[in-house]
């Protein structure tokens, strides 16, 4: 409702100014004044100081932009090769800071050198060769050499090698939660297909797949320290992104295909926290939230809860209604915690095992009862008839 009226104030504002702007020409009816249309030397002089204060705007915003909010960026990456990613990006960034300051400041110095003067004519001329030469040649030359290394860059983070060793994972999507899948014992994922999706087999895993036996399904992701994990990625229904900033990696999760990503995680979760910058990160943070917490009891509401950083695979994809919630834990462990982490966890044909188990016992209790209640049904039919039936020979 608030917004609603400060629309309306401002629409009405506007109204009023319009309003003012029209008695303020009726009062110069008769007063004499130049209705040429054509600008004269004082109007060339305010444009041109004018756009010098654009100029100015432009270069004060960008660095109290950069001042004010350059620490909410993503700090120290997570990965081996996120340092690749951020010097691809710093790079970018800097030779965009750099083209901008020289362009825009060229841009105006030569509006307001070149403004117009009553006596004064535009120099004409049909091309120069020179002008052509330096700003086709130096552009290509620049965006080749960010091209060249943005490609070195990608070859690097997406080669993963047949024999290496590595941690075969599958991310599956769906709107709107994620699923990981362990690879198991035998490192090799089993086959999946969407059309086995049936009871707790949500991900639709081939059980008639060998490799398949020792796959492990959960719903929190655990990844260990120092080793190269390559996932592979699933969407159920539609278009998601698997988006893991701390780690620099993101790739489209595509319904109908698989697509991967690997990366080697270089700090465990634990370790991360403890990063000077993310300690007084988490404390503002949780500056912010007691102020809140103190707003929210004041109206009877509830504290928020102290934040504490964890990373998170997220949905980078307008995919519905609830994308921004699909989200899933993300946990770095040391190796040996990660042995055995995953070493406490069931596979999903022992899930299934489990399920089946769970049913015959329903099955049977609700065969007893329909069985029951058969023989009640029918000794009731029997006496009915009995009592019919004497009824009938008296």
């Amino acid at each position: 409702m608030t917004s609603l009226l400060v629309i309306i104030v401002l629409v009405l504002l506007a109204v009023a100014l319009w309003q003012l702007t029209k008695i303020f020409d009726l009062t110069q009816v008769g007063s004499s004044s130049d209705d040429s249309q054509v600008a004269s030397d004082n109007d060339n002089n305010i444009q041109g100081y004018v756009m010098f204060g654009f100029l100015a705007f432009i270069y004060i915003f960008t660095i109290y932009g950069l001042l004010k909010w350059g620490g909410l960026a993503l700090h120290t990456p997570a990965s081996e090769h996120g340092l690749l990613v951020d010097n691809l990006m710093n790079i970018t960034w800097v030779l965009i800071f750099v083209v901008q300051f020289i362009t825009q400041g060229l841009l105006y110095w030569f509006s307001f050198k070149n403004r117009g003067h009553k006596d004064k004519k535009a120099l004409f001329f049909a091309d120069s060769n020179k002008l052509e030469a330096i700003w086709s040649i130096i552009p290509s030359v620049v965006l080749a050499c960010l091209i060249l290394y943005g490609l070195y860059a990608w070859n690097n983070i997406m080669f993963v090698d047949k024999d290496e060793d590595v941690v075969e994972i599958e991310l599956y999507a769906q709107q709107f939660k994620w699923t990981a899948r362990y690879a198991g014992q035998d490192n090799v994922l089993g086959k999946a297909n969407v059309r086995l999706i049936e009871g707790i087999n949500t991900l639709g895993v081939d059980m008639s797949d060998p490799n398949a036996q020792d796959d492990i399904v959960v719903s929190e992701l655990h990844i260990p320290k120092g080793k190269k994990v390559h996932f592979k990625m699933r969407s159920q229904d539609v278009l998601h992104s698997a988006y893991m900033p701390h780690f620099r990696a993101q790739m489209n999760c595509v319904p109908g295909m698989v697509t991967e990503f690997a990366f080697i995680p270089t700090y465990t979760t634990a370790e991360y926290r403890e990063l000077p910058f993310m300690v007084e990160k988490v404390a503002n943070i949780n500056k912010l939230r007691a102020e809140k917490s103190t707003e929210l009891v004041a109206k009877g509401g509830t504290a928020l809860d102290p934040y504490t950083f964890d990373y998170l695979l997220l949905c980078n994809k307008i995919c519905g209604a609830s994308h921004y919630n699909m989200q899933m834990k993300v946990v770095v462990d040391t190796p040996e915690d990660y042995k055995k982490w995953l070493s406490e966890k069931t596979t999903l044909a022992q899930d299934i095992k489990a399920a089946k188990a769970a049913e015959k016992p329903a099955e049977e209790v609700k065969a007893s009862a329909d069985s029951t209640t058969s023989d009640t049904v029918k000794a009731v039919i029997d006496t009915v008839k009995a009592v019919v039936a004497k009824v009938a020979m008296r």
